[in-house]
């Protein structure tokens, strides 16, 4: 089924829907989940979850990109897991992606937050399109999906090195960039 044929299926309130978008999607949503946290039983739950939630939530909302729109709903939840299960201690994996990324990025902590990461997000937004396909996929998978860097370079076939190194210049022209738009004091 396409992606239109699925949504068709959740806004006539179908169960067929969950094993159709399951069919479809499955393998991705539970890569999210899985690249952000560590435990196989949160994995599963985020993964549930996140049926849920779609089901909560198509309709009233019509996403025109599937795929995308049920990642983004198990990466925030997979997200607001690991914050929950890392609250009082670090972990590995894509708290390490984050803090590569954080290094860039400011950090505000007036009222004014909100607004601000709008804006930040708008930037980076226009950051990315600026780039080649190849860095654009480069930082979406590292920072977006928190891809490891040697899961990057096999699908890229590159050395890890060299994905590395090319992160580390992505991150130095976002800073750039952001610094040139005014985002960074």
């Amino acid at each position: 089924m396409n992606d239109e044929e699925i949504i068709e299926l959740f806004w006539a309130r179908s169960e067929q829907a969950i094993p159709e978008l399951t069919r479809r999607y499955g393998g991705a949503i539970r890569r999210v989940a899985a690249n952000i946290l560590a435990d196989a039983q949160d994995v599963e739950e985020c993964v549930n979850d996140t049926y849920l939630q779609l089901w909560n939530s198509i309709p009233p909302q019509r996403p025109r990109f599937l795929g995308a729109f049920a990642c983004t709903v198990a990466r925030n939840l997979s997200l607001n897991r690991c914050h929950a299960n890392t609250a009082q201690k670090r972990g590995g994996g894509y708290d390490a992606a984050l803090d590569e990324l954080a290094e860039v990025l400011p950090t505000r902590t007036s009222v004014e937050a909100e607004y601000e990461a709008k804006e930040l997000a708008s930037c980076i937004g226009r950051f990315l399109r600026r780039q080649t396909y190849e860095d654009r996929y480069l930082f979406l998978r590292r920072y977006w999906y928190g891809d490891a860097v040697t899961e990057i370079a096999e699908r890229m076939g590159l050395k890890p090195h060299a994905v590395s190194v090319r992160l580390f210049r992505i991150r130095e022209k976002l800073e750039r960039f952001l610094e040139k738009e005014g985002m960074l004091i």
